[in-house]
């Protein structure tokens, strides 16, 4: 029994083999570096910072969105808009790949999904953008602080840019 064979299984290659394998490790080295660089979709995770509940409380109006922390690919989220005593809007959002990279899908008030791609992904700011919808084509969250966001949603129409900002706060979930 060869016991310097048995401490190291590895020992048991032939130095021809050994020296196959280490021209194979440089061989695809210089390849490595001659490739350029598989594209990578954005980090999911880099956008932890939505995680949570946000409000915008203006003119009798109380807008909600909550976003869940990345898990799996995702994060599932929801938005309502009050005002008074009646749900003037609602809509159940998710962040997940497509296609490779980062989408946006909104489902505003039980209409059909609507995909928006990412463009940007930073810990501070995220962008989509779907210029073949209506309104609106271009959505982007902004971390001002740790617990203030403002959403900003546009659309090029005629030559015109209509724009939304809703700055928010983060708020208390589940009230």
């Amino acid at each position: 029994m060869n016991k310097h064979r048995d401490s190291y299984p590895h020992a048991s290659l032939s130095a021809r083999t050994a020296a196959a394998l280490v021209a194979l490790a440089i061989l695809a080295s210089a390849l490595d570096a001659q490739s350029p660089p598989a594209q990578r979709p954005h980090d999911i995770k880099t956008l932890a910072w939505m995680a949570g509940c946000w409000e915008q409380r203006a003119a009798g109006r109380l807008t909600q969105e909550q976003w869940m922390a990345p898990s799996g690919g995702t994060m599932i989220g929801m938005s309502r808009t009050v005002a008074g005593d009646v749900t003037r809007g609602w809509e159940f959002l998710r962040i997940a790949y497509a296609s490779g990279t980062l989408a946006y899908i909104a489902q505003p008030s039980g209409q059909t999904e609507t995909a928006f791609t990412a463009s940007v992904v930073t810990d501070t700011l995220v962008s989509f953008e779907n210029p073949a919808h209506d309104f609106p084509q271009r959505i982007v969250y902004h971390r001002i602080t740790p617990d203030s966001v403002v959403a900003r949603i546009s659309a090029i129409r005629n030559g015109r840019t209509r724009v939304m900002e809703i700055p928010m706060a983060r708020g208390r979930c589940g009230g």
